[in-house]
């Protein structure tokens, strides 16, 4: 819920969205009212109320806290209350700021004088707006619900002393005492609970935040320096423009930062809600009919998505899920809940190194989440590209370089090309398998890499340290498309020379065309054993043929695992087998290999 700030014994906060707890306020049977204005005195609201009551229909007055009393409208039923205050508004009869108020903001009535109407129901709409509507067609777009509110000025209070600090502390209730104790966490001054109880902890923060600001450091804060702490609290979203969205079509009722995303699209589960500005944010609204399989797909799937992260913590239960993570272009937070068989939720994805706001406006979003009727159909919107990349229109989350590999022990290590293990956040083997390095020799180009769990591979490496024969057939196995295929491919070629172009002895040239993602991947003789491992192609000098391409050597491979530790199985003698043998045992021991930012 957007915090409802009134006045902390003096000062007005004009409310944005009212009190009460954010289910409540979305419950069809509630008790709403259009307040239309708020003054500092009995007499000047008094003075309103009457002259309201000459053009307006059911016009009342409360007491508010802080002092303060407000003229509002009602009561009505919430949809009764949203078609007052548009019509009102758009009419000119009420201020635009005025908003949807819940009852238990209001104390005692004031006007009509003698009157009791916050224990009775609601009533019906006024007269002259009760008349016969047609139904209007779902909304393709979903409504604001509310115009930003336009925070009224006042002069500030004067200053006290710790005396009348403490008498005028005593006039706050408790949301008023919390939202301190808030915003001097949100300083940096206080990290204990949100209680509302000012003990020694919250009175060493007040001390620590009045020094810091050039107070005297009392512990007691004043008016005027509650006034400061809770104005310098909400200047982080100024230009954010936070309002309540309702999307009809997605069943969500949200305060979203319309200052820097808009509506985009609907790509089922999700409502695209993407940024219109410098600010690279972007909020999605889930929405799908479902059960806890369905819940619980949608947990894995998020955490494929370029948005999500891999750093950050995840928790799923029963019936919900969380998810953050985080680097260093973003942070997003998910959560989304199954009930009555829809799961409905949200993701905020905001830049990082923006934490005042991203914090401030996601317990906004946390606050005002509700469910109101309606789920996401599926044939909502349409999909503009389709990609094995997307998601819902989202972008799958991908390596920054993928090469391949083969297993060389039963235990699962795999030898790989010195390209694919360089600042690294993380390596993975078939694209899931989390692999730690064990050696990199970046002078002959071969790395060892162990996955995080021992694997059963199906063929490990049998290499031939001796030189094969020059014109002999070879074959290379690899993931030439980097991933996009799910099993690796097979080249044929031959052995050119049992050297490199300038005589390099750990080097064979091989009459082959092979693509990046070949790179790491084993060269076979026509026996099945490994003669050696694809090296990338030069990246300057002179321009190759295609059918040009490079291997180390099974021997240097050899002598690099013997230098990390790893013993690599030797080739026994072997007559030459089919083509399709070899495609069966390359495939077998060839391996993706996947580094990640």
């Amino acid at each position: 819920m957007l915090r409802s700030l009134l006045a902390l014994t003096g000062v007005l906060f004009v409310m944005v969205f009212g009190a009460g707890t954010p289910a409540a306020a979305q419950s069809g049977a509630d008790v709403v009212w259009v307040q239309i204005e708020a003054r500092p005195s009995l007499a000047s609201a008094t003075d309103r109320a009457k002259a309201y009551t000459t053009l307006l229909e059911d016009v009342n007055g409360f007491s508010l806290s802080g002092g303060w009393y407000g003229v509002a409208l009602g009561p009505y039923r919430r949809a009764d209350a949203e078609q007052v205050l548009q019509t009102y508004i758009r009419d000119g009869l009420i201020p635009r700021d005025s908003f949807i108020q819940f009852t238990s903001a209001f104390r005692q009535q004031f006007w009509p004088v003698g009157a009791n109407v916050l224990g009775r129901g609601v009533i019906e709409l006024p007269s002259a707006l009760a008349e016969p509507t047609v139904d209007a067609p779902a909304a393709e777009e979903p409504q604001v619900v509310q115009e930003p509110q336009v925070v009224e000025q006042m002069p500030p209070p004067a200053n006290e002393t710790p005396t009348q600090a403490r008498r005028s502390e005593g006039d706050l209730n408790s949301d008023e005492r919390k939202t301190l104790q808030v915003a001097l966490k949100w300083a940096g001054f206080y990290n204990a609970a949100i209680d509302g109880a000012f003990g020694r902890g919250t009175r060493g923060s007040m001390a620590a935040w009045q020094e810091a600001n050039g107070y005297v450091a009392t512990g007691i804060l004043t008016t005027l320096q509650r006034t400061d702490l809770i104005n310098r609290y909400n200047a982080v979203l100024d230009g954010m423009d936070l309002r309540r969205v309702r999307d009809a079509q997605a069943g969500i009722e949200i305060a979203l930062p319309m200052g820097v995303v808009e509506f985009d699209r609907y790509e089922p589960p999700f409502a695209h809600y993407d940024a219109t500005g410098d600010v690279p944010a972007q909020v999605l609204l889930i929405s799908q009919p479902g059960n806890q399989a369905t819940l619980f797909g949608l947990y894995e799937i998020m955490q494929t998505l370029e948005i999500v992260p891999l750093n950050g913590h995840r928790n799923r239960n029963t019936r919900s899920f969380e998810l953050t993570g985080q680097n260093g272009r973003m942070i997003s937070y998910t959560q989304a809940q199954l009930e009555d068989g829809e799961i409905k939720g949200f993701t905020l994805v905001w830049p990082a190194g923006d934490e005042d706001r991203r914090t401030r406006i996601l317990d906004e979003m946390k606050a005002t989440f509700a469910r109101v009727p309606g789920v996401l159909s599926p044939a909502a919107g349409a999909a503009t590209e389709q990609s094995i990349d997307l998601v819902a229109g989202l972008e799958i989350r991908k390596p920054k370089l993928s090469r391949s590999g083969f297993f060389v022990t039963r235990d699962g290590v795999v030898a790989t090309t010195s390209d694919v293990v360089q600042s690294c956040g993380r390596l993975t083997v078939d694209g899931e398998t989390k692999a730690m390095l064990l050696a990199n020799d970046a002078d002959l180009g071969v790395a060892f890499v162990r996955p995080a769990v021992a694997l059963a591979p199906r063929a490990v490496a049998a290499l031939e340290p001796g030189k094969p024969r020059l014109q002999s057939e070879i074959a290379v196995a690899g993931y030439s498309f980097e991933g996009v295929l799910s099993a690796p491919s097979l080249s044929f070629g031959t052995m050119a020379d049992v050297k490199g172009l300038q005589g390099e002895k750990e080097m064979s040239r091989l009459a082959l065309r092979s693509l990046p993602g070949d790179v790491g991947g084993p060269v076979l003789d026509m026996t099945g054993a490994v003669v050696g491992m694809l090296l990338p192609r030069p990246e300057s000098g002179p321009q190759l043929p295609d059918d040009v391409s490079f291997a180390l050597d099974a021997a240097s491979i050899v002598a690099a695992g013997s230098a990390a530790g790893v013993g690599l199985t030797p080739a026994e003698p072997s007559g030459v087998i089919s083509n399709v043998k070899i495609a069966e045992r390359a495939a077998d021991m060839t391996v993706l290999v996947s580094c990640w930012e």
